[in-house]
């Protein structure tokens, strides 16, 4: 089991900073509050397919206990719960949570939100059913340690939900210069290119920590349409794996 500390007070630093934003959809998670109907329609139909459900019930993942791991103010965690899952929504970012917390109590939700590490919980012996690990990875000090440790916490059998951003020239054009300096969706140095994954990188990080990746997906955004939407085939900046816990 993974005891290493994989956070970097530097990244934390930045997320708590902007901690009030979280739920304002024309502040700074802006890009998060666009991008959210893609993550949601991935993790969705990955949890389905894995685990038989149907999503056109009311309730499709009653009986699932889920992590959402670098919850931030819960915007994935919320419509997990709505589903029927019972969610810990976890965060390094401890300014994070209060927010968290609040909004979920307005929207009449009950969700276990915590001040805490990936390693913390692994250590503690938690496990879920499954772990949403979105856009986390390129902000930690160590990928392998911190996807071991997400190994750890699933049960087996388990599903990891796992999305970053390539490292290319493409990348850096649209996250950095254009998402950060042009646009100002981001404030300046929200991301460092140099800490980005590639979609072949991050299969292998996920082999070595344990796990079996299954499945990627690209998610593309439309300037026309202003829109994202899910690729097989252009995984060049946003992207999201799905990988299994066997035993």
């Amino acid at each position: 089991m993974s005891m290493t500390n994989t956070v970097d007070p530097a990244e934390v630093a930045k997320f708590e900073a902007m901690a009030a934003e979280w739920w304002n959809p024309s502040g700074k998670f802006k890009p998060l509050h666009m991008l959210n109907p893609c993550r949601l329609d991935y993790i969705c139909t990955q949890i389905a397919a894995e685990f038989g459900r149907d999503l056109k019930a009311a309730r499709p993942f009653e009986g699932l206990r889920l992590l959402d791991i670098g919850c931030g103010g819960g915007l994935l965690s919320e419509p997990m719960a709505r589903l029927g899952a019972e969610v810990v929504g976890a965060d390094a970012a401890e300014r994070n949570i209060p927010v968290a917390r609040i909004h979920a109590e307005h929207s009449g939700l009950t969700i276990d939100y915590r001040h805490t590490t990936a390693e913390a919980m692994a250590a503690a012996g938690e496990q879920f059913d499954v772990v949403l690990n979105m856009e986390v990875v390129e902000h930690v000090a160590d990928p392998l340690g911190y996807l071991t440790a997400c190994h750890d916490l699933l049960k087996p059998g388990g599903l990891m939900v796992c999305s970053t951003l390539n490292r290319n020239l493409k990348s850096y054009m649209m996250a950095i210069v254009g998402a950060e300096q042009v646009m100002r969706w981001l404030p300046r140095g929200t991301h460092e290119w140099s800490k980005f994954i590639t979609p072949d990188e991050l299969y292998d990080l996920l082999r070595r920590a344990g796990l079996d990746p299954v499945d990627r997906k690209g998610m593309v955004f439309n300037p026309l349409g202003w829109s994202w939407s899910l690729s097989d085939r252009d995984l060049s900046v946003n992207y999201a794996t799905t990988s299994l816990r066997r035993g």
